[in-house]
């Protein structure tokens, strides 16, 4: 048995699978509502439940405040219907006809890009190619049905092979996989693309980028279609890292900004090591606090740890941002930890 979901702003309609979640579903129908990690952690797809009723799968605190639960909140990555529901949440366009679809990969090269940062290169079969939109994201299929998520750092123009950069965490099972034992040729299973992070053709407005660590890849990804599609909003590119070694391709970036009049780099250290770093120093998201007092005429691109991505989005709120002017990635790693399960 199915239930039906209505959008209450648009009126659209879905109807929900019981072995799926709300957005899963409203993904396969081609409706676009905004989400970010799928699992639970980024509080990306938060909506208000107006009617009926739904139980949650797991999700992390941060992503939902028992408050929110509370007040009829729901986040649609883990909410299952009970009966037919309608929600009130906006949706996202430039998406239309851009389907997720499951394919095998190969791993044609893996580049050591920095201390702990590999660059993977997959290569699809000959007759595929897969359609995304600069700044989207890829998800593993594990063998164990898990699945790892991360961002496409290349331009659909440059897509001969799909470019993924996968920070080694200490503890990460996949990531220690991918550094200590993955070897190219290898075969791996994808389902792609996923993500709401990618350019609004709609506007003229200048673009702040914020990139935290491998939040770069998505960034990377969005500023090189601009450049090739010879876009020409001003670009100004903040680039935060703890050390100067963490700021992997940073010549890239140096040459954006050499041979593109309207691109500026910025790069931001937190914890610099030696007098030898001549840059800019602290938080990045302080940088652009700094720098530019009034945000009401741009539009603001965030990608990196959420706690980054969060206090990004409230202080560049506060500091005149349009709140819909903000977009943004999240990277999350911990698995969510059990809550609260009916939302009525």
């Amino acid at each position: 048995m199915s239930y039906k979901v209505t959008i209450q702003n648009s009126g659209h309609t879905f109807d929900v699978r019981p072995s799926q979640t709300v957005l899963q579903a409203a993904i396969e129908a081609d409706i676009h509502i905004p989400y970010g990690c799928r699992n639970g952690a980024c509080g990306s797809c938060k909506a208000q439940l107006v009617s009926g009723k739904v139980m949650h799968d797991d999700y992390q605190q941060s992503a939902m405040t028992a408050a929110e639960l509370a007040t009829g909140h729901t986040l649609l990555c883990c909410a299952r219907p009970l009966e037919d529901i309608t929600v009130e949440c906006r949706e996202v366009g430039g998406l239309t006809g851009i389907k997720p679809r499951i394919l095998p990969a190969r791993v044609a090269k893996k580049e050591q890009l920095s201390h702990d940062v590999i660059a993977l290169h997959l290569q699809l079969p000959t007759s595929e190619r897969l359609q995304f939109l600069a700044g989207q994201y890829i998800e593993f299929i594990l063998k164990d049905g898990k699945r790892r998520a991360f961002s496409i750092a290349n331009a659909p123009h440059d897509a001969e092979f799909i470019e993924l950069h996968i920070r080694v965490i200490p503890g990460g099972v996949f990531s220690a996989y991918v550094a200590n034992e993955m070897q190219e040729k290898a075969i791996l299973r994808l389902e792609a693309p996923f993500g709401n992070f990618f350019l609004r053709k709609d506007s003229q407005k200048p673009i702040i980028f914020v990139a935290g660590g491998t939040g770069f890849a998505p960034v990377k990804g969005i500023i090189e279609h601009m450049l090739h599609n010879n876009i020409k909003r001003d670009i100004i590119l903040y680039r935060g890292a703890r050390v100067a070694d963490d700021l992997y391709m940073h010549d890239l970036c140096e040459k954006w900004a050499e041979f593109t009049p309207h691109l500026t780099y910025i790069p931001v250290i937190s914890e610099p090591q030696t007098d030898s770093w001549q840059g800019r120093t602290g938080l990045v998201h302080e940088a652009v606090l700094t720098d530019y007092k009034d945000l009401s005429s741009f539009q603001a691109y965030v990608c990196g740890a959420p706690g980054m991505v969060d206090v990004a989005h409230t202080s560049f709120v506060q500091q005149g941002l349009l709140a819909d002017e903000f977009f943004s990635d999240a990277f999350t790693f911990a698995n969510p930890a059990p809550k609260p399960l009916i939302v009525s």
